[in-house]
Formats: C-alpha cells, sequence, structure tokens
C-alpha cells in the first residue's frame, strides 16, 4: 500500500507518522515540493486520465497506485534562479500550475483535501460557516477601515487582533494600536481580524472521523502557542460539543482537524478555528488519546 506524506522529514508531525504508518506496513513516501521541478518530476496525460510521479530518490509510481496522500504542509517549489525575470515568472507558474493541478487530479485519498484546505485559508468563510450551523462565534470584524475598527473596539471591554490569514499569535488591543497615524498606516498594509476577548478555558477537540477527543489547555498566555508550559488536561465536552465539532469538519470538507474553543466560566463554548493541517505529537503524548492509531486507520482504509 503506497501512501505519501505531503511535506518532509524535518517536519516532526511528518516524520512521526512516517514512522507509524511505516511499522503498520504500509510503503510511505515523502511529496516533498522543494524538489519540483528540479528533482521530482510529474506528468499527467489528460487524454488518457493518467498520470505518475517520479521522487528525487527514483522511484516512480502511477497515480492510481497512490492509495492515500495525508496533507502535512504544502511548500513552495523551487525555481532555479535565472536572469530573465519574466522568464522566472513562467517557469514558477508553469510549477505550481502542474503541482496544483496534479493534488487536484490524483485519484488518492487525500487528508485533508484541496479545498478543505483552500478553504481554511479564507477564515471569514470559516466562521460565517461556522455560525450558519448555528455553533456560537466571538463578536467580531474583519477588515482595514480604521473607524470600523474604532467603533468596534469603543463598545467592548477587551479585545484581541490577529491576522485575516494566520500566522502570527493573537495580542490584545491596546490603546497604543488605535493611535491614529500607526492605524491608518498598518491597516494601509493589510487588513486584521478583532474579536472580543472571551474570558475562561481553551478547550482544543481533535476530530477524526466520527471520534472526539477534548482536552483543556491551561495557559495564562492570551495565546496558548506562546506558552511551552502550556498543561493539557483530558476533558469530556458536552453532546452538543462533539456533535457541532463533527458538524464542523464535515462543513469544511475535512475528515481530520483540531478545533479551538474557548470555554466560559458560564458553561458556553465559542468556537475559534479549525485546522486542516494540525500537530498532534504533542497532545497526544500529553493526553494518550489514540490520535496516531486513528490517522493511520484512516490513511490505510
Amino acid at each position: 500500500m503506497n501512501v505519501l506524506i505531503l511535506g518532509n522529514g524535518k517536519d516532526g508531525t511528518a516524520a512521526h507518522l512516517h514512522r507509524a504508518l511505516s511499522e503498520a506496513g504500509a510503503t510511505v513516501d515523502y511529496l516533498d515540493t522543494r524538489f519540483f521541478p528540479t528533482k521530482l518530476r510529474m506528468c499527467w496525460e489528460p487524454s488518457a486520465g493518467v498520470g505518475y510521479l517520479t521522487l528525487p530518490g527514483g522511484r516512480r509510481m502511477n497515480l492510481e497506485d497512490i492509495h492515500s496522500v495525508f496533507w502535512r504542509t504544502l511548500g513552495e517549489i523551487y525555481v532555479p534562479d535565472l536572469e530573465d525575470p519574466h522568464q522566472q515568472r513562467v517557469a514558477y507558474n508553469d510549477g505550481m500550475s502542474m503541482l496544483r493541478s496534479l493534488i487536484q487530479l490524483c485519484p488518492a485519498r487525500w487528508i485533508n483535501s484541496w479545498d478543505a484546505y483552500q478553504f481554511h485559508k479564507e477564515k471569514p468563510r470559516q466562521l460565517t460557516r461556522a455560525q450558519q450551523l448555528g455553533v456560537t462565534i466571538p463578536a467580531t470584524a474583519i477588515g482595514n477601515d480604521p473607524q470600523a475598527v474604532i467603533e468596534f473596539v469603543q463598545w467592548r471591554e477587551r479585545v484581541i487582533f490577529k491576522p485575516v490569514y494566520g500566522g502570527a499569535h493573537t495580542q490584545l488591543v491596546s490603546p497604543a494600536h488605535l493611535e491614529p497615524e500607526r492605524l491608518n498606516s498598518v491597516l494601509s498594509l493589510a487588513p486584521v481580524t478583532l474579536q472580543e476577548y472571551i474570558p475562561g478555558t481553551n478547550i482544543r477537540s481533535y476530530v477524526i472521523g466520527d471520534a472526539v477527543y477534548s482536552a483543556e489547555i491551561r495557559s495564562p498566555s492570551v495565546d496558548f502557542r506562546e506558552d511551552k508550559e502550556a498543561q493539557l488536561i483530558p476533558v469530556e465536552v458536552p453532546e452538543m460539543i462533539r456533535e457541532q465539532s463533527v458538524a464542523i469538519t464535515r462543513a469544511f470538507m475535512m475528515e481530520w482537524t483540531a478545533i479551538d474553543w474557548r470555554l466560559t466560566p458560564r458553561g458556553e463554548y465559542y468556537f475559534l478555528e479549525a485546522n486542516p493541517s494540525p500537530m498532534f505529537v504533542h497532545f497526544e503524548n500529553q493526553t494518550d488519546y489514540p490520535i496516531t492509531r486513528d490517522l493511520v486507520n484512516l490513511l490505510m482504509q
């Protein structure tokens, strides 16, 4: 059984899953896009509906022989520097077009899919879809209108801000952030996501198929990802939250995910986000939840 991991062995999560799949009897290779097109070869014949990959080590496989692909990270392709910038752009665009096409044409089971990956890149849609499912979300404003930002903050006791796309930690809004010249300058560069700060506890729920594994994350930080000493305590979430977790996963076109919730002292759960390719090894080690086992089973079904 051929299984690919989109990513590379320098990533601890990818390496961990590579070992687990190999021990379970799968033939596992990395699909490392950094080697395309210099060492990783691809071919697709639309007229025949067939294609193949030749990996950097020389192993060649037909696309129909790939059983499943685990989406860990989609890296940049590597086009060597060319003297002509136009030719450089043409080569890069050609490579990315081929890569994007192959990901979507390969008949293997992708966990998670291209559609899930694209949906995750559009966080405003993600929050809107969650609310449409009846899931509670924090009061949120997303945009680059300075007046709208000021009005949103003025009506709330505490507000956090974070990137629209992701890639940086959450911070509390301070008076310095709202200084007119600074605010106008920042919002002229990029929009921002603002949310009402929800006091309470961080809960992370991993969903794999119909299984939901949840833990309380104890940390004094506004963004627990900054806290290397954060504690993970297994918890049972209400049945409604379990059902919402599965519903979110399916509505976001995923087969597995990590959902971040905020639990208030009054017992209310607020949805924050769902990640289509979360790290999980530390979570599993702290909680003893069988995440690796379930992912291996999912990829080898």
